[in-house]
């Protein structure tokens, strides 16, 4: 059905030209579901613009051939490619409320495609739309059909994207990464509904991820990229229990997976042992009864309904749950940036949750709880530099000024695995995990006795999320500190916590030792969570 050789696509930027894509070749075909695997910055996506005309302005495909059905996609008027966009080839985008449009329904965009694509007019478009929502899973279609993106979930307008892409029964769909930022439940649903949709109507698929363990459950054959070249490819099988790359090796030893441990996801020469820990008997945290509601148009919303759990001292706790759970209510309600609508928060024995969020600002208790947030682009300014964004809480917590100040900025930076010569770089001048050291230096300067993290990794590359994960385990050794650790990634949570707490609907439903409630949950929704998790192929178990 495709057949790529030797693609090369270029960009010019102000130093030059740069290539992307450096001559790859691969074919697909019919019916078959590829997956393109590989880090930020390997071509992936670029490769898939390319198949689909839809390079940025600076952007070119400078050589190589790309034939689908017949058609050389390179050398193909913009009128041919309006035409096979979307009726022959369709693709689902990475974020999807940045794909449709905010002001306009999400039934409209639906007609949209099919009038441009003569597969319905006016007179019936409406039908076909509400058709096509249905076809995608999606409850009550008639309703969602007026929504806007904005009134909609996460995984709704994921599925809304993909009833466009399917809109026109094309023969290959192309999804770049169709789940991030999605829970690990609706992470599930969204690829199992896409594969059956796939596997329905005989369509091919490209599967672009840097899940590994994502990419093994739903494709027959693996591509794996690095630095716009094809490093290796094979069936999933193959990639997993005998990588023959180097830099295959190592994404699938960082992928996280039963049985790894947090050292085993580096590569052997910077496996280092832990240095020892101490996790005390008396509790650090005591959350009693916590509630939540807030006041909406409809009423009353309870997003924490009274829940209790412990902190120990040294010890890492995970809070678990799909979207919506009221993990990261919580969270922010410890660390107080929100105030509490009941029960208490008792740090070291004291109830910090009757302190309105303001007042607890100034309480010389803020430098000893403080928090990594989930993006770390988003949670720095975009005019401080990284020794700036550090700073500001020694400033303002410590008093810290001249010599003193930069001396500790240099201490966290050595220890955060920071280059000291990244300091004086602005957040766009960063890489995804240096902006992530930034943030968990920048959280750990005022000397905090527990650190929140709030999906520390989930917008990471598996090999730089493997390196996180591993500083965290370091810093909470080396500063005896406790962890909350909210994700909604159980592969993760085993390796960095001692116990977990699972939520759903804002109530507590399981709780224990990491171990007690991953291998022999109770609750029927711990189960099916840990149902959803993606699960790599063991080397072992599978040779």
């Amino acid at each position: 059905m495709l057949s790529i050789s030797d693609l090369q696509v270029a960009f010019k930027t102000r130093r030059g030209e740069v290539d992307a894509v450096k001559g790859i070749s691969f074919e697909l075909a019919k019916g078959e579901r590829l997956g393109i695997v590989g880090e930020s910055g390997s071509g992936k996506s670029v490769t898939s613009y390319a198949l689909m005309r839809i390079l940025d302005a600076g952007g070119r495909i400078k050589a190589g051939e790309a034939i689908y059905g017949g058609v050389d996609l390179k050398r193909a008027s913009e009128t041919a490619m309006r035409d096979i966009r979307g009726r022959e080839i369709s693709m689902i985008f990475q974020n999807p409320r940045a794909a449709l449009n905010p002001i306009r329904k999400v039934g409209h965009q639906i007609e949209d495609v099919l009038i441009q694509h003569g597969q319905a007019i006016r007179s019936d478009a409406r039908k076909k739309a509400i058709a096509a929502l249905k076809a995608v899973k999606i409850n009550n279609a008639s309703a969602r059909y007026e929504a806007y993106p904005f009134e909609l979930s996460g995984g709704m307008c994921q599925r809304i994207v993909i009833a466009i892409a399917l809109a026109c029964d094309p023969k290959l769909l192309i999804a770049d990464e169709p789940t991030t930022g999605l829970d690990i439940t609706t992470q599930k649903a969204v690829m199992d509904l896409v594969d059956e949709l796939v596997k329905a109507r005989g369509m091919s698929s490209i599967l672009i991820t840097h899940d590994l363990g994502l990419a093994s459950q739903y494709c027959d054959r693996i591509v794996v990229m690095k630095d716009g070249l094809i490093v290796e490819a094979g069936n999933p099988i193959e990639i997993f229990t005998n990588p023959k790359h180097p830099y295959t090796n190592k994404l699938v030893d960082a992928t996280p997976r039963r049985g790894a441990t947090i050292r085993s996801l580096l590569p052997e020469e910077e496996r280092k042992p832990l240095a020892a820990r101490q996790m005390g008997d008396t509790p650090l945290l005591e959350i009693k009864g916590l509630e939540k509601t807030y006041h909406g148009k409809s009423g009353p919303v309870r997003a924490v309904k009274g829940i209790s759990f412990t902190v120990k001292a040294g010890e890492s706790l995970g809070l678990v749950g799909e979207s919506g759970c009221g993990k990261s209510t919580t969270s922010s309600m410890i660390v107080r940036l929100l105030d509490v609508s009941g029960g208490e928060i008792l740090y070291r024995g004291e109830d910090i949750g009757k302190m309105p969020a303001l007042a607890f600002a100034r309480n010389p208790l803020r430098s000893k709880i403080q928090m990594v947030f989930q993006d770390a682009t988003d949670s720095l300014n975009p005019r401080h530099t990284a020794r700036q964004s550090i700073a500001e809480p020694l400033k303002r917590l410590k008093g810290m000024h001249g010599e003193a100040l930069n001396a500790r900025i240099e201490e966290l930076a050595a220890l955060t695995g920071l280059p000291e010569h990244l300091l004086d770089r602005f957040p766009h001048q960063l890489s995804g995990g240096q902006k992530a050291r930034v943030g968990i230096a920048r959280a750990i300067a005022p000397d905090p006795d527990l650190l929140i993290l709030d999906e520390p990794t989930a917008a990471l590359d598996v090999s730089i999320q493997a390196v996180v994960l591993n500083l965290l385990a370091d810093l909470r050794a080396k500063l005896n500190m406790s962890y909350i650790f909210v994700s909604h990634d159980l592969n993760v949570v085993r390796l960095l916590c001692d116990s977990v707490v699972v939520m759903k609907d804002g109530e507590i439903v399981e709780a224990g030792s990491v171990e007690a409630v991953m291998d022999n949950p109770t609750n029927p929704y711990t189960r099916a969570l840990i149902a959803a998790a993606p699960h790599a192929p063991d080397r072992k178990s599978a040779a």
